[in-house]
């Protein structure tokens, strides 16, 4: 079975780009966990609601499925908010021996960052509901700070797959 690595944080930590270059790194499959949430998901937060145990579970399951499948031919590599421990080890449980990079995200950096994003349904009005639902990993694969060059992240993370 090929390496399967969940890159996760809040949203505007730069998990997609993050996850898009490692996978480029290692000659593996990108899935964006943004890609799986149901319209009903996307509306939700583009309406400024934070999801619901219940609304997440079911795309838990879809990108854990993706993952799954994309790894039978090759490295994956995804992105994931994942912020509660439940999340992870339902994903863990899932897509067995996975590696998980936790982007460490001061609010400040990510703020800014929200504000300039353009075109993403995730408002930074939830910014606030993201830090409080998030569970700080206490056995990730590697935790990295996101306040420095995209490529050391990638770097950094890429010694662990």
């Amino acid at each position: 079975m090929h390496p399967a690595m969940m890159v996760m944080g809040v949203s505007g930590c730069g998990k997609s780009t993050v996850g898009a270059g490692l996978a480029t790194a290692i000659g593996g499959t990108f899935l964006d966990g943004d890609d799986y949430h149901p319209p009903q998901n996307v509306a939700h937060m583009a309406a400024g609601q934070p999801l619901t145990d219940a609304m997440r579970w079911p795309w838990l399951d879809a990108l854990a499925q993706a993952a799954q499948a994309a790894r039978q031919n090759g490295p994956v590599v995804f992105a994931c908010s994942a912020l509660r421990k439940s999340y992870r080890d339902h994903l863990r449980a899932a897509v067995p021996d996975l590696r998980i990079a936790y982007l460490d995200a001061p609010r400040d950096v990510v703020l800014a960052r929200l504000a300039q994003r353009q075109g993403h349904f995730m408002p930074a009005s939830l910014l606030d509901s993201q830090y409080a639902t998030l569970e700080i990993p206490q056995n990730p694969t590697i935790a990295v700070r996101i306040d420095q060059q995209v490529a050391a992240i990638i770097a950094a993370i890429q010694r662990c797959v």
